[in-house]
């Protein structure tokens, strides 16, 4: 059997692909509940930089079914939030309704790029993150790191202090993710079911009830 024969023959149907993934995938109503959670408490006052990160990711991961590897790639030229936006500026080529703003995302180990909507409720939550992020780099030298996601505390590797402000890698919205998990479930204990550990059991209820849009994949020469 050629691998093309192999990959006719493999199942396509969603309890198969579940099957693959070893941690069950929440309920779409509870997926829902986190984004509208971090939704609400990003925009908050005294809402801390970290959640207003994390909702920028599980609304960017509900708009656009990204990965965490797939937001890495994200700049900040990748974005038009509309003409209230900071980011306004971004080169994302294009159609935009009233209302919502387009995110250029590079999906998978081949980056593809595929131009996507963002609704209204993202871009609220996007637009406080552009002055977060702006706020958060004000102490490091030179020009603001272009990656959309930016550390948002001092951090130490191997002995070194690392500035707030810079790119984040995986591991860092690894333990973030984490991190609220904790507060959560503390916080709200028996009364109602406990986050789970990993984001991605998030990200698949999204996907799996086909709420991302799907995008428009660009050309090169789209891309800027």
């Amino acid at each position: 059997m050629t691998g093309d024969d192999a990959n006719d023959k493999a199942p396509t149907n969603p309890a198969a692909q579940a099957a693959r993934y070893p941690r069950p995938t929440v309920g779409l109503d509870e997926a829902e509940w986190v984004w509208r959670h971090l939704g609400v408490e990003a925009l908050r006052p005294d809402g801390r930089p970290e959640t207003v990160r994390l909702a920028v990711i599980a609304g960017l991961t509900r708009a656009t079914g990204a990965r965490y590897g797939d937001l890495l790639r994200v700049r900040v030229d990748d974005l038009d939030l509309g003409p209230a936006g900071a980011a306004g500026r971004g080169r994302v080529a294009g159609e935009r309704g009233a209302g919502e703003g387009r995110v250029l995302v590079r999906h998978g180990k081949h980056r593809t790029p595929r131009r996507h909507r963002v609704p209204g409720d993202v871009l609220l939550v996007l637009r406080h993150w552009m002055t977060v992020r702006e706020e958060l780099a004000a102490e490091l030298e030179g020009s603001v790191p272009r990656a959309l996601l930016l550390t948002v505390h001092h951090t130490h590797d191997n002995g070194t202090t690392v500035a707030s402000g810079l790119p984040i890698t995986r591991q860092g919205l690894v333990l973030s993710w984490r991190r609220f998990v904790l507060r959560t479930n503390a916080r709200y204990g028996a009364t109602r079911p406990p986050l789970p550990t990993r984001f991605e059991q998030v990200r698949r209820a999204w996907c799996d009830a086909g709420v991302p849009d799907l995008g428009v994949e660009v050309v090169t020469s789209e891309q800027g």
